[in-house]
């Protein structure tokens, strides 16, 4: 589990967890935290069952989106099923005991917290999210349940580095027509016509852009495999499936 010390208090637990520490095999060894994926689901309710207990919780009170890369946010007002969960990328709460987790397995995972207000949330930011305005709606929706933009502390967990990342000629285009300033976060891959995109400075950017200075805790998914799961990775490969990593950040009951 990789701490941020922005987000160290006495009101918050928080951890990214990387993909060692638990019981799952093969493809999915061994964190892996998504019901998403192959592995057999008991498997999968004792790995979030471990995580949750690294943050003094219990399993139930660990909580995730059924997640669709949009920029809907939810307010958690009490844990839920695996099958009720919602259909979003950003969760909110004001409850204490209840974990915010996101599920990734290249893209960003954003915590965030107020503690003096005591609101937490959580996001998960691929580049569809991340461009919608996933870190915009969650920050809104905790100024809206209490914090203050000021007090706002974040981090962005292990994602897919520029390095690992190359997209083709299209890609960059909704980017710079929403923010040409994005253009910083493009730099030429070797096959012509292609980039190499920094998802990770994205979010980053995103934040600041809201006068948020989060910290980047850093990691590239797809080149460490000892650490991480990474979807870019299994496709690379030609693999018929990938685990998911959760990353996740309660208040102390």
């Amino acid at each position: 589990m990789i701490t941020a010390e922005c987000l160290i208090a006495d009101d918050l637990r928080h951890g990214f967890f990387t993909r060692e520490g638990g019981v799952s095999e093969g493809l999915y060894a061994s964190l892996n935290c998504g019901f998403g994926s192959g592995d057999a689901p008991e498997k999968v309710v004792e790995n979030r069952a471990r995580a949750a207990a690294a943050l003094g919780l219990r399993g139930e009170s660990l909580v995730t989106c059924y997640q669709i890369h949009s920029a809907s946010v939810v307010v958690v007002e009490a844990p839920w099923t695996r099958e009720a969960a919602p259909r979003a990328d950003g969760m909110v709460t004001t409850r204490p005991g209840i974990a915010l987790g996101v599920l990734a397995a290249d893209c960003a995972p954003v915590l965030l917290a107020d503690p003096d207000a005591r609101v937490i949330g959580a996001c998960h930011a691929g580049w569809r999210g991340a461009l919608s305005g996933v870190v915009d709606a969650t920050l809104a929706e905790m100024v809206r349940q209490g914090a203050r933009a000021a007090r706002i502390a974040a981090a962005v967990g292990p994602a897919i580095g520029a390095a690992s990342y190359e997209v083709g000629p299209e890609f960059p285009a909704p980017f710079l027509a929403e923010d040409p300033g994005t253009a910083n976060h493009f730099r030429p891959a070797a096959r012509a016509g292609h980039y190499l995109f920094d998802l990770p400075a994205y979010v980053l950017r995103r934040l600041a852009r809201l006068g948020i200075g989060a910290h980047y805790i850093g990691g590239d998914t797809a080149a460490d495999e000892t650490r991480f799961f990474s979807y870019r990775r299994t496709c690379l490969r030609g693999e018929r499936d990938y685990g998911r990593l959760i990353s996740a950040i309660a208040l102390r009951e």
